[in-house]
């Protein structure tokens, strides 16, 4: 009789993978984080942070990609966020500002860069520590501890450092169309020079779709526009007008969205998935095969425009929408 084979575990559709450990070792032993002399840049850093007041604690090269890094004690009134990022979550603040006056420690450095202009107060941003740094401040702190990066691109890599605070879609897409229109400033580049910075291409049009509308349920037409909006591959101060003109048929879909949802309600149905569950039923790639050719963003938003037009609320019962899950409808 044959052996029986061992099962495999399957692993469920969209679960992401743990990345197995390498093999071999990579990065820097703990004995060569400073055993070398730093670059020119780094020493020019140096001298201005005790130029302004600061004290260099350390110079060391992170242990993984060996880039030179300070850690810095900076007085708390130079230090501001990037001028781009998120709001403050005030209910964040005040539970830190709890914390580390419990406490009496502040053990987690923020990230910073040099600002761009000496000319104003702030001579540093926080990409990562914004948090932190207004409860520190609100506690009266004199001065903030941080982790200086070198390089001023750092600046823009919010979304891909912060650990502090779990952004939601809406504060993502915030702070990526803020980043966009500062970057689309500074050189001819392309969206795909980002695609680090900005994670994914439907970040910039909903960014967009949320500075016109704050209140704008993004979280409905996210998982369409994960798989039909694309960098374009445009200067990014030509795509701007393209990514405007994409936000502008978004919000115009939303709105013919909006008058199946109140026809829905009318007819006594309530769900918190509603307007969701209208964007499910009028999304094209549900129904497409396997082998097809993928929708263009145009595309997708014209069969969806046209299937909204044709969605009978007099057809739907309860039990389709009981069946349906889908994201909550964010208040409009």
């Amino acid at each position: 009789m044959a052996g029986k084979q061992t099962k495999v575990p399957r692993v469920a559709a969209g679960t992401r993978r743990r990345r197995t450990p390498a093999h071999g070792s990579s990065g820097l032993a703990a004995i060569e984080l400073q055993a070398a002399a730093p670059p020119n840049d780094v020493a020019e850093l140096h001298r201005v942070i005790e130029a302004d007041g600061g004290k260099i604690l350390a110079i060391y090269r992170e242990p993984y990609g060996g880039r030179w890094l300070l850690l810095a004690a900076l007085p708390i009134e130079l230090v501001e966020p990037t001028p781009f990022q998120r709001n403050l979550s005030d209910t964040h603040v005040r539970k830190l500002e709890l914390v580390i006056d419990k406490i009496g420690r502040f053990l987690d450095p923020i990230i910073a860069v040099r600002a761009p202009t000496s000319e104003q107060v702030a001579k540093y941003w926080t990409p990562n520590g914004n948090h932190r740094l207004s409860a520190m401040k609100a506690l009266g702190a004199k001065s903030i501890v941080a982790i200086m990066v070198p390089e001023p691109a750092a600046a823009y890599q919010i979304l891909a450092m912060n650990t502090e605070k779990a952004h939601n879609l809406r504060e993502k897409s915030i702070e990526v169309i803020r980043m966009y229109k500062e970057l689309a400033q500074l050189d001819d580049a392309t969206e795909e020079t980002y695609a680090l910075e900005f994670e994914e291409p439907a970040f910039i049009t909903l960014g967009l779709c949320y500075e016109e509308r704050p209140r704008f349920s993004g979280g409905a037409y996210h998982p369409v526009l994960k798989r039909v909006d694309e960098f374009l591959k445009k200067q990014m101060n030509v795509a701007i007008d393209l990514r405007r003109e994409r936000a502008k048929t978004l919000l115009a879909l939303d709105d013919r969205i909006v008058e199946q949802v109140e026809a829905l309600k009318a007819k006594g149905l309530t769900s918190p998935y509603l307007k969701s569950f209208v964007v499910a039923r009028v999304n094209p790639i549900r129904f497409q095969p396997k082998d097809a050719a993928p929708l263009s963003f145009d595309e997708a938003l014209d069969r969806m425009t046209t299937a909204t037009a044709k969605f009978n609320p007099e057809k739907i019962k309860m039990d389709d929408l009981a069946r349906s899950g889908g994201v909550a409808d964010e208040a409009e």
